[in-house]
C-alpha cells in the first residue's frame, strides 16, 4: 500500500468550543516498533473528545494531540516488531489519540478485526465503549450472571453497550435516561425497565421495582449528583463504579458506615492513561467473550448520525446536545 507524505485531520486551534475545530494538513505518522498505522475510513466520537476540546481532558505525554479515540480502517504500515496483521487488514482499534484523520498509528494489541458483516462506521462505534464497559462492568465489577445492573445514561454509547452486554451475559439491566423516547429505545435493547429521570427518583424507584433489595452493580457516568442516591440503590455487597464523572468528582455527605454495613464496593477507572499491555488484554477478553456475539449478530452498536471529517464541529455541537441515542462517528473516507 503506497502511502501519502501528508494527510488531513482534524486540528484543534485552542480550547473552546466546536467552532474551534477545523481540517488541517499535516505528515502521516510512522508506526512505532509495536504499532500498526491505519488508513482510517471511520473514527467514532465520544465525550473525552468533547472534554479534550474543551481543555479538561489532555493526552497523555506519548499521545497524539489530534482528538479521536477510535478508529476503523485498513492496516497500511507495520512497525517492525508487529505480528499477527499484515497489510490491508480491516481492523477497529482502540487509539491512543490520533483518530479525527485519514491515518492513525495504534498499539497493535489494541486493534481487533470487523466483525463478521460490518462496514467500517459500525466497527468504528465499537471500540470505546466495548473496552469500557467490559473492563468495567465485568473485570472491575464482577457482574454475573442472574445479578442486577442500574446503567445511567442508557441511550450514551456506554449504555447501549452496557444493557446489550449485561442482557448477553445473563443479568438483567435497569436503565435511567431524559426522555419518554429514550426510555422506550432503553427497554427494546433489552432493559427491564427504564426510568426517566425527569419524572421519577431513580432510587425510589429502583428500591420498588426490586422489592426493596436494591441492585447488584451501579454504572455511572453522572458523578457526584447522584453518588449519594446510587449507594442507597445498592443491595448487600453491592458496587458503585465510576466511569465518569460528567457533573463534579467531590461529594458531600458520603457516609461511610453505609458502604460498611452493606459491605459495598466504590470502584472505577479511565481507560486513556492505562498502559499497552493492559488494553491488549481487554482486546483478548473482548476477542474471546464478546466478538463471536458481534459476528452472530447478537448485539452491536447504534449509529445515530455520520458525518464527514470536515463537519467534525456538528458532530462535537450534537453530541453536546444529548439529543442522540447511540453512537455519533465520522465518515473519514470510503
Amino acid at each position: 500500500m503506497s502511502l501519502p507524505d501528508h494527510m488531513n485531520y482534524i486540528e484543534a486551534t485552542q480550547a473552546g468550543g466546536p467552532e474551534v475545530m477545523h481540517i488541517a494538513v499535516g505528515p502521516v505518522p510512522d508506526p512505532n516498533p509495536d504499532e500498526v498505522l491505519i488508513r482510517v475510513l471511520a473514527a467514532g466520537v465520544n465525550r473525552p473528545d468533547v472534554l479534550q476540546r474543551r481543555g479538561l481532558y489532555p493526552p497523555p505525554r506519548d499521545a497524539s494531540p489530534i482528538i479521536g479515540l477510535e478508529v476503523a480502517g485498513e492496516v497500511a504500515a507495520l512497525g517492525r516488531d508487529v505480528t499477527g496483521f499484515k497489510i490491508g487488514d480491516r481492523v477497529c482499534a482502540l487509539t491512543n489519540g490520533g483518530g479525527y484523520a485519514e491515518y492513525c498509528t495504534v498499539p497493535a494489541p489494541q486493534c481487533l478485526p470487523w466483525p463478521e458483516g460490518y462496514d467500517a462506521v459500525r466497527a468504528a462505534a465499537l471500540p470505546e465503549t466495548y473496552f469500557t464497559v467490559w473492563s468495567n462492568l465485568f473485570e472491575i465489577g464482577r457482574l454475573s450472571w442472574g445479578e442486577t445492573v442500574l446503567v445511567h445514561g442508557g441511550t450514551s454509547g456506554i449504555g447501549v453497550t452496557a444493557i446489550q452486554l449485561a442482557r448477553e451475559f445473563g443479568s438483567h439491566a435497569y436503565a435511567t435516561a431524559g426522555s419518554q423516547r429514550k426510555c422506550e429505545a432503553c427497554l427494546k435493547l433489552g432493559a427491564d425497565a427504564a426510568i426517566n429521570y425527569h419524572e421519577a427518583d431513580f432510587a425510589g424507584r429502583i428500591r420498588e421495582i426490586t422489592g426493596g433489595r436494591g441492585v447488584d452493580v451501579v454504572l455511572d457516568i453522572v458523578g457526584a449528583p447522584y453518588t449519594i442516591r446510587n449507594l442507597s440503590c445498592l443491595a448487600m455487597d453491592g458496587r458503585l463504579i465510576q466511569i465518569a464523572v460528567m457533573y463534579g468528582s467531590k461529594v458531600d455527605g458520603f457516609d461511610l458506615l453505609s458502604v460498611m454495613v452493606r459491605r459495598l464496593t466504590v470502584t472505577g477507572s479511565t481507560m486513556r492513561p492505562r498502559p499497552t499491555n493492559e488494553k491488549g488484554s481487554i482486546a483478548l477478553a473482548l476477542a474471546e467473550k464478546v466478538w463471536p456475539l458481534l459476528n452472530a449478530g447478537r448485539c452491536g452498536p447504534v449509529i445515530y448520525e455520520v458525518f464527514p471529517l470536515d463537519r467534525a464541529a456538528d458532530a462535537h455541537r450534537l453530541m453536546e446536545s444529548s439529543a442522540h441515542i447511540g453512537k455519533i462517528v465520522l465518515r473519514v473516507a470510503d
